[in-house]
């Protein structure tokens, strides 16, 4: 059987403010068939610990352009973005560089 993988997502540069000002999460993902990836960890993110303007966040089923995603300290475009699968401990970083005036 699957066993639930535990990941550490951080949340920098504003983002943690749709967060409720939590920086970091310790999470343990539910089990499912296939192997987590990016883009059903970013739908169940937004369902489970995104507190409020989604739009902020998220634009479609990504991340909006200016929030820089690093997988254990590795930019998300070097890893395959959307594609890539979530192995235990990943430390996933989700830091906004959009700074409101």
């Amino acid at each position: 059987s699957k066993i639930s993988v535990v990941h550490c997502f951080y949340f920098r540069g504003g983002a943690e403010l749709l967060f409720d000002g939590i920086k970091k999460h310790h999470v343990t993902l539910p089990c499912q068939p296939e192997p987590w990836d990016i883009r059903n960890l970013l739908k169940w993110i937004k369902q489970n610990l995104l507190k409020e303007r989604p739009e902020l966040f998220m634009q479609g089923e990504s991340v909006r352009p200016g929030i820089l995603v690093l997988i254990n300290e590795a930019d998300w475009e070097l890893m395959g973005e959307l594609d890539y699968k979530l192995q235990d401990q990943d430390n996933v970083l989700f830091i906004s560089t959009l700074h409101g005036g």
